[in-house]
């Protein structure tokens, strides 16, 4: 008996058409994988004081935020204007405002975003915050949420970023010592 495999003499037909077929297929594959949406980055370059105001009821101190952020994506985006909550050991401490704007597809700008701090409710913590400016390092925390759109090809879909931030500074000088940032895209694919 033998099971040696006999020579077969099949043809294979190659065409043209399947090639292009297979061809577009991997490219349709490449372009839904690239065109998957991504987190945008955001990441503190520097606080800059610039008033502090002591009146009768209340002490505020004004900052301004300069802030590198990246669009990963290949669409354009548009946002709304928000409202940044910042906080200090818990304790809600102050608000940074985003100006609506829009960034051009896989790119980064710098922001400025104006802030104030509650000089009354950082006394509520003048322990902590003298032990903070004793050792030189100061946690704040900070949230927010921004919406807007994307628009690809000839469809806009919704979509919200929710941004938390750590952030170590020195108080003293208010150089960023430390950070983490994260943020989560939620896309709404339906209008």
């Amino acid at each position: 008996m033998d099971l040696a495999p006999k020579p077969t003499a099949n043809k294979v037909n190659w065409s043209w058409t399947s090639a292009l077929i297979g061809a577009a297929s991997a490219t349709a594959a490449a372009a839904l994988i690239s065109a998957k949406p991504k987190d945008p980055t955001f990441h503190l370059i520097s606080i800059k004081l610039t008033s502090f105001k002591i009146n009768l009821s209340n002490i505020n101190a004004d900052l301004t935020l300069t802030v590198h952020v990246s669009n990963p994506n290949i669409t354009p985006i548009h946002y709304s204007s928000t409202t940044m909550s910042i906080f200090y050991d818990g304790s809600f401490l102050g608000e940074a405002h985003v100006k609506a704007g829009s960034q051009p597809p896989r790119s980064c700008r710098v922001l400025e975003l104006p802030a104030r701090l509650d000089g009354i409710e950082l006394a509520h913590h003048a322990g902590k915050f003298f032990a903070d400016v004793a050792k030189r390092e100061m946690a704040l925390d900070a949230k927010v949420e921004i919406s807007g759109t994307a628009k690809m090809l000839w469809w806009e879909h919704r979509f919200k970023v929710h941004v938390e931030c750590h952030v170590t500074v020195d108080p003293v000088v208010l150089d960023v010592i430390d950070q983490e940032n994260e943020s989560q895209l939620e896309l709404f694919l339906a209008s």
